[in-house]
């Protein structure tokens, strides 16, 4: 009997321990993310808390003008490479759950509100395709279809909320709605003559207002979400009237738009300024004088700062914006081709990545000094796994 006893005792010891382990090596995704490794078409997974990397993870393709989405979960990213790729990875066991190479050349993509559905925006063929997100099956196919049957590049690819996507005809100049809220079979609103040549979209914070940048002139195309049907008002039309434009040596993503303040801040196509505009009138109320053309103009989470970086040659400079004052307090130079900057979600922290020189930078936005660097081999865009609670990114 005592034999037994022990036995028992034992068996329910050696358990407690092997479970006490398993549950120590569990983690959260709350602080996780991913760092696009663009020239060796891999990424790292990292965690923010100790500002580490986990894992290495290989062959997923041309990452070239990669971008990633989220599951609603956190779990899962699904990242969206130039070739076509679409790869959903499992962030917490660091792997490759699935790769599908659905177009010929891809230009990023968006998750459905409801986390169910993948859409990946294509240059070849022009359109959006749409993929379980389980699954990564294909649901849905729209192609970009204008005047004679042409097929036009789409870009600016959104999620809305009521399970919508939208995105721009850079080669039709619409803006087309893909409303997937009664099926797999989308209902289609579409746009006409929104203005020439639209290079890229985003949607505000608030989903309210979809507003697509005009390669072709100077203005934006804005359609309020809550108003579809007054159709899309020109803003900003003409901001470059009467100046000589700068050759554009890369083009501004307007993912990086910045609300703060009850301002928007955005870069100027062509200029070396980041525009202020009202958020309540869409009305032009200031500009900031900074290094170069930019790229992107990020606003920390609270909004009291506005990180910027510049496309080439001036690539090697990075800013900072006080919103309050309107002015820039800070200018650093990490080296050459800095291509992406990510707040982690509280805005403690923002990451930098240094293409040039195979590093990524943690920043104290506070104290506005370095905190460390990791290694990476080119890297270009940073997601971190907040995004999944963001609508438009």
């Amino acid at each position: 009997m005592i034999v037994k006893y022990i036995i028992r005792i034992f068996i329910f010891t050696t358990t407690l321990i092997a479970s006490s382990a398993s549950f120590a090596d569990m983690r959260g995704s709350g602080d996780l993310g991913i760092i696009i490794e663009r020239a060796s078409g891999s990424i790292q997974i990292i965690e923010t808390t100790n500002r580490t990397k986990l894992f290495n993870i290989d062959g997923l393709g041309d990452l070239s003008h990669a971008s990633v989405v989220f599951s609603r979960d956190q779990r899962y990213g699904f990242v969206f490479g130039r070739d076509g790729g679409l790869t959903k990875v499992d962030v917490l066991a660091g792997k490759i759950v699935k790769r599908v190479v659905q177009g010929g050349n891809a230009i990023g993509g968006a998750i459905s509100q409801d986390g169910k559905l993948v859409a990946v925006s294509n240059y070849e063929p022009g359109g959006v395709r749409v993929f379980d997100s389980q699954t990564l099956e294909m649901v849905a196919d729209i192609p970009a279809k204008y005047g004679n049957g042409l097929l036009s590049k789409t870009v600016g690819l959104v999620d809305a909320p009521g399970n919508k996507f939208i995105f721009s005809l850079y080669d039709a100049g619409e803006t087309w709605i893909a409303d997937f809220s009664a099926s797999n079979t989308p209902k289609i609103t579409k746009f006409k003559d929104i203005g020439d040549q639209p290079y890229d979209g985003l949607i505000t914070p608030d989903a309210r207002y979809y507003v697509a940048g005009l390669f072709g002139e100077d203005g934006l195309a804005m359609l309020d979400l809550w108003h579809p049907e007054k159709g899309v008002k020109r803003i900003l039309d003409g901001y470059g009237r009467g100046e000589e434009p700068l050759p554009v040596y890369k083009m501004p993503h307007l993912e990086g738009w910045a609300a703060a303040g009850g301002n928007l801040f955005l870069p100027a196509i062509g200029r070396h300024e980041v525009l202020v505009v009202s958020a309540s009138n869409w009305k032009e109320v200031a500009r900031i004088p900074v290094h170069g053309q930019p790229v992107f103009a990020m606003a920390r989470p609270d909004g009291r700062q506005i990180w910027v970086n510049f496309a080439h040659p001036k690539n090697d400079v990075l800013q900072v914006i006080d919103v309050d004052s309107m002015s820039i307090i800070k200018t650093f130079k990490p080296g050459r081709a800095i291509l992406h900057m990510e707040f982690t979600p509280r805005g403690e922290q923002i990451w930098v990545s240094v293409r040039d020189r195979n590093v990524v930078e943690v920043y104290d936005t506070e104290t506005l000094k370095k905190i460390t660097e990791l290694p990476a081999n080119t890297p270009s865009g940073i997601f971190l796994t907040a995004r999944a609670s963001r609508m438009g990114l």
